[in-house]
């Protein structure tokens, strides 16, 4: 692709009510850096206001609605007022560089230790035994037993999504994603292979999704349907995830979704799982599959370069495409895509918690001395 020929990830798109500049989307990627209290910490700050370009997405790392709904040591909530206020200088250095960001709302459900919640057992919709790890102060252990959510709880988790909203739209954000990925609580609503309950939220698809509907329609009493995304892992399988019928499954879900008007459905290819890439060289399928039943716009991703990236956008499966590992190591992610520089490896021991160390010391292009 030649300099001047920059292909559909550099042309407008309006994605909602959020206009935006350009199709490359940050993922929200688990970096692990809040402080002691939770709250985004400086660094924090510092790296989102790094990767922030104009008219560019931002999707933030998973924040969590309540105290004992992380599965990370050092994952950020949004439950406090110094989360929102902390919150608010993460939105302000993004918006000072002319781009929009987006909060990921999760609960890891049954991926979690005792340790983070008071000695709690982590919750999921049924006990299915699980051989997960999550990161505690001890470091990485696997995962405490968990237990069933009795039906009575139910209203008090989604109230606790509808506060966290209120709290990302008190801070400045341009919207909210629910997560419905990854083997996270509401992903684990959602499939039979971890939800075996027989009430109104097990069972049939139709109850299977009444847990993910309530949630994503409280977000949109707070911020408006064309303010809120939902994604998605279709036949993922990080988290131990897995569903007898993931067709019949994700196609009625997204039907359902249709209704709202949502600002996107975000896809998680299913040749990733987590950060590692199943096979590199296996198409989308995915997005593929939901654009042919999602009536709004789709953000594509999982193991996407450039080149696929354009790909995607020029075949119509996709609109915009989310990049998660190569945003880590070149902050200017976009800029580089637009000029076809090179892009700096990134650094995967750095990923989950630490310093500024392989987190806000990488250099643009530019200050790499390596531009013509």
């Amino acid at each position: 692709m030649s300099h001047t020929d920059v292909g559909t990830l550099f042309s407008p798109f309006k994605l909602g009510a959020i206009e935006l500049r350009h199709r490359v989307v940050h993922a929200p990627t688990t970096r692990l850096r809040a402080d002691e209290d939770l709250s985004p910490s400086d660094m924090m700050v510092t790296y989102y206001g790094q990767r922030a370009s104009k008219g560019g997405l931002i999707i933030t790392e998973s924040s969590h609605p309540s105290f004992d709904s992380r599965g990370y040591i050092g994952a950020p909530g949004i439950y406090t007022d110094a989360h929102t206020r902390a919150w608010a200088r993460v939105a302000d250095a993004v918006h000072a560089k002319g781009g929009k960001i987006v909060m990921q709302l999760g609960h890891d459900g049954r991926q979690s230790h005792a340790s983070l919640s008071h000695g709690n057992a982590p919750i999921a919709p049924s006990v299915v035994p699980y051989e997960g790890v999550a990161l505690t102060a001890e470091g990485w252990v696997p995962v405490s037993p968990h237990r069933a959510i009795d039906i009575k709880e139910i209203p008090g988790l989604v109230e606790s999504f509808r506060l966290a909203a209120e709290r990302a739209r008190d801070a400045g954000l341009d919207g909210v994603e629910l997560h419905s990925a990854n083997g996270y609580l509401s992903d684990t609503f959602l499939q039979d292979g971890t939800n075996h309950r027989t009430d109104a939220y097990g069972g049939s698809i139709e109850n299977r999704v009444r847990f993910p509907l309530e949630l994503t329609e409280a977000l949109i009493g707070v911020f408006g349907a064309d303010r809120v995304g939902v994604r998605v892992s279709p036949s993922g399988t990080w988290g131990g995830i897995s569903d007898s019928n993931p067709e019949a499954l994700f196609r009625h879900f997204a039907e359902r979704l249709n209704a709202y008007g949502l600002a996107y459905l975000h896809v998680i290819e299913p040749r990733v799982s987590g950060v590692e890439t199943i096979d590199e060289h296996t198409a989308p399928v995915a997005s593929e599959f939901l654009r042919g039943v999602f009536k709004g716009p789709i953000i594509a991703a999982g193991g996407f370069k450039r080149e696929s990236a354009e790909a995607i956008l020029r075949k119509g499966d996709a609109d915009l495409v989310a990049f998660g590992r190569y945003f880590t190591s070149n902050p200017d992610l976009p800029e580089r895509f637009l000029h076809n520089h090179p892009l700096t490896p990134y650094v995967r021991d750095a990923f989950w918690g630490g310093s500024e160390l392989h987190y806000t010391d990488f250099a643009r292009f530019a200050e790499e001395g390596l531009a013509a």
